[in-house]
């Protein structure tokens, strides 16, 4: 089963970066896909970007702009790079990756806290 991995979460101010990492092991398929979801305290579980392994990226709305996906497919890692962060930006921000034929893996889910 694949392992996700993420790390870079953790506690900023408004206007700060942060910079999440996701590593993908137990895998020698090819991964297809691979993105971040977030999780705000009593909200649904949205997208926030995903990148294929072509490079296409699809950022939210709410953090165009401010948020950049990017890939590292030697290392099958996934990075999200959060500037200008807002205090609405404070959620549980999953990895996941997408191996055709294969479930989709989510990572444990890492803190990103913005402070006003």
């Amino acid at each position: 089963q694949v392992q996700l991995v993420e790390s870079g979460g953790g506690l900023v101010q408004a206007g700060g970066s942060l910079r999440l990492s996701c590593v993908a092991s137990r895998t020698s398929l090819s991964i297809y896909g691979m993105g971040w979801h977030r999780q705000a305290q009593g909200n649904q579980r949205e997208l926030v970007a995903f990148i294929t392994n072509s490079g296409f990226t699809n950022i939210a709305n709410s953090v165009k702009g401010r948020f950049t996906i990017s890939r590292d497919n030697d290392k099958n890692t996934v990075f999200l790079q959060m500037n200008s962060l807002k205090a609405e930006d404070t959620a549980v921000y999953y990895c996941y990756v997408d191996i055709p034929g294969r479930p989709r893996s989510w990572g444990q889910g890492t803190q990103v806290t913005v402070s006003s």
